[in-house]
């Protein structure tokens, strides 16, 4: 087959590439996009290999879901109990709304807590208060007091330093337990921790 056959409805010929030794790559590297560099080319990405974002929407996702399981659980225990009558589709009626009221109010704030505690979490890394503090992670329970603070500050300052003492005493349990299991922090990469 010749190169006369392949001419198709372009009428261009196809390239001869008899004498392909001669062509040095070097030359059409950089026209194929290929860069003359030796050390190879990484993706920039933070130190648990996720983004801000990312990380928020999980943790978030994450938080809502097992708020909204948690809260129904104890509204569907309150509404057994608090049911005004043996009907039963009053009792039923007595279970949902109380599974509603306590899995949403659960799941949003746990939702709420989750999206401040990312953005917080993610400015202390891109911040790297790490090298300022000497310590391995600093970001986790700065982020767990701030959050606490923040969630809390239209109550008032007291309650807000409470609310920052809260988060930061959740993140050192959380420390502990993970010295005691002898699992470094942050090993599990389950939700925050």
């Amino acid at each position: 087959m010749s190169n006369r056959e392949f001419e198709g409805d372009a009428g261009a010929p196809l390239p001869d590439f008899t004498g392909a030794s001669n062509i040095q790559l070097t030359t059409i590297a950089p026209a194929l996009g290929v860069g003359s560099r030796q050390q190879p080319d990484y993706l920039d990405y933070d130190q648990k290999g996720r983004g801000i974002v990312v990380t928020m929407f999980a943790n978030t996702g994450m938080s809502y879901l097992l708020g909204i399981g948690g809260g129904g659980l104890y509204g569907l225990q309150r509404g057994i109990a608090s049911t005004p009558s043996s009907k039963f589709k009053v009792q039923v009626n007595s279970i949902l709304n109380h599974c509603g009221r306590y899995g949403s109010k659960a799941g949003n704030t746990l939702g709420v807590f989750a999206v401040l505690y990312s953005l917080y979490e993610g400015l202390g890394d891109n911040l790297e208060l790490d090298r300022y503090s000497g310590f391995d992670s600093t970001s986790p329970p700065l982020a767990a007091m701030m959050t606490g603070v923040t969630y809390y500050a239209p109550s008032g300052v007291r309650v807000a330093a409470l609310g920052g003492a809260l988060g930061l005493g959740a993140v050192g349990a959380t420390y502990t337990a993970y010295s005691l299991v002898g699992k470094p922090f942050g090993s599990y990469g389950f939700l925050w921790f």
